[in-house]
């Protein structure tokens, strides 16, 4: 569901003309081509992107990712940048957020727990070595 209002909220900003930023996980961003390392090592975990002038001019989007071509660095390096839309964190117009992502990925929230690993540490405090002999009486 997020992730659809994510693509609905991009879609009006693109249709109704507004510069927009985001606030990303950088660590699903493609870039195509890939940034020299002296640019790519400035990226924070969560990175802000600008989508205004050219950039906005460029920016697509289908039902997974969004697209544009930016600069970067002093040189303006060019690339093709990727961002699949549940990496988006915020969108942002001027100051002030307007989208805020709070969902988890998916990745996250199939995760099972680990049974043997939590009896393990349960069992390596002597202390519960009592609760599992009178259990056993």
């Amino acid at each position: 569901m997020m992730v659809l209002h994510i693509k609905e909220t991009i879609d009006l900003l693109l249709s109704k003309g507004t510069y927009f930023s985001i606030l990303t996980n950088i660590s699903e961003i493609k870039f195509d081509p890939i940034l020299p390392y002296d640019i790519s090592s400035t990226f924070k975990p969560i990175t802000l992107f600008v989508v205004a002038e050219y950039t906005f001019e460029t920016c697509t989007f289908d039902d997974n990712n969004l697209y544009f071509e930016a600069g970067f660095g002093h040189q303006n390096v060019g690339s093709y940048v990727t961002i699949p839309l549940h990496a988006i964190v915020q969108i942002i117009i001027e100051d002030t957020p307007i989208l805020i992502n709070l969902s988890v990925p998916s990745e996250y929230t199939h995760k099972k727990a680990d049974i043997q690993k939590s009896t393990n540490i349960f069992l390596s405090n002597p202390e519960n070595q009592d609760f599992i002999k009178e259990n056993r009486d």
